[in-house]
């Protein structure tokens, strides 16, 4: 069965090449990240990091090895004001 959806939209890695990655290397949710680079793009995971999880859950027997993926958000946050052009000091 060919899947090609995307997973990760941002790296465009798609279901079918994280289900072979997993499958080939028996890996964990880190390695499988760093393989596909799925999870590794603009958003830093925030919307394909549950499904990446899944799929190594589901091929993976070493269950009790599960580590669950960090995300950070890809920016930092900033007073409305210094976007707006406007000094905080007064």
């Amino acid at each position: 069965m060919d899947c090609s959806m995307i997973v990760c939209r941002c790296e465009e890695v798609t279901y079918d090449d994280l289900v072979k990655t997993a499958n080939k290397y028996k890996c964990s949710s880190r390695e499988l990240k760093l393989r596909t680079r799925a999870g590794m793009g603009y958003c830093g995971g925030r919307t394909c990091r549950s499904m990446i999880e899944s799929i190594v859950d589901k091929e993976n027997e070493k269950k009790d090895e599960h580590v669950p993926l960090k995300y950070q958000a890809p920016i930092r946050p900033i007073h409305f004001g210094k976007l707006g052009g406007m000094n905080n000091d007064e």
